[in-house]
């Protein structure tokens, strides 16, 4: 069953995935692996001897999109962007139990046929909870791992999520620019730096399934996960806030090594805001 509402919307997503990798400004490979779950596409950057780091993007998006945030790496790191299966891209429709061990098995593939024994990760929104879920089924695969704006830790409050939730939903049904516009204004910091963003969320709220549900992954899942982890937090994300998230991953992280809270940003982050992000997962990788 496809993820998407009618052909005519799997294409114009396909569109817009292919614009912003057009836009990241970095040499990409395009790549595809098997898995047990599916066929993955995968973006690839940076030199072919640099340390990989598996970076997974945000559900109901694309991958190019959440890519552009880490490009700055891409000088010294071997960046591997897999399409989430089940996700808006080029991968494999298949949409697995968010919280069984389908992820784990698909990233453990990815891993495999890439000749990869273990490689530090970064998680974006519901990547994290990806890693989270690949930590719990195979955490000796995972060097480090960096967790941002991430799901794993549950949500914040009803209110804060309807703020985005309501606006979406008249948008699906009454495709309306005031409404993306407001859309956009309740989890996109800076909504007008960047046109891929308003593009790849308006396509999703058109032409997608959309997924609902977040992985996550309980203490006791992640006892044998004992590898560095740093968080970074946006104050005012309406999906995952600070003081919700912060005190979960302490209790789940035995390893949690470092929490960054960007004062002033959204679930979305701004460019300076993703750059700076960019610094501190290359300070992260690089201890």
């Amino acid at each position: 069953m496809s993820i998407y509402r009618s052909r005519a919307g799997k294409a114009r997503m396909l569109a817009v995935y292919d614009a912003a990798a057009d836009r990241l400004g970095v040499d990409i490979d395009e790549r595809r692996v098997e898995t047990r779950h599916g066929s993955t596409h995968l973006l690839v950057a940076g030199p072919p001897d640099g340390p990989p780091v598996i970076v997974f993007h945000g559900s109901n998006a694309t991958n190019p999109m959440t890519l552009a945030w880490y490009t700055g790496l891409a000088d010294d790191y071997r960046l591997i962007a897999p399409d989430t299966i089940g996700q808006p891209g080029k991968s494999a429709e298949t949409r697995v139990d968010p919280n069984g061990s389908g992820y784990g098995e698909w990233t453990v593939d990815i891993l495999d046929a890439l000749d990869i024994a273990s490689a530090s990760m970064i998680g974006t929104s519901y990547g994290a909870g990806i890693v989270l879920r690949t930590a719990a089924v195979a955490p000796e695969r995972i060097d480090r791992a960096a967790l941002v704006v991430p799901a794993g830790f549950g949500t914040g409050s009803l209110a804060s999520i309807l703020r985005v939730g309501l606006p979406a939903a008249l948008y699906r049904l009454i495709p309306r620019d005031r409404l993306l516009d407001r859309v956009c204004s309740a989890m996109v910091t800076r909504p007008g730096s960047n046109p891929v963003v308003r593009d790849t969320i308006a396509a999703s709220l058109r032409y997608v399934d959309l997924e609902r549900a977040f992985p996550q992954a309980t203490a006791a899942e992640l006892e044998r996960f004992t590898a560095p982890v740093t968080l970074v937090v946006a104050e005012n994300d309406p999906f995952f806030p600070p003081d919700e998230i912060v005190p979960r991953a302490r209790d789940r992280l035995q390893s949690l090594s470092r929490v960054e809270c960007i004062p002033g940003e959204k679930h979305i982050l701004s460019p300076p805001a993703q750059r700076r992000v960019t610094g501190v997962i290359r300070e992260f990788c690089s201890g």
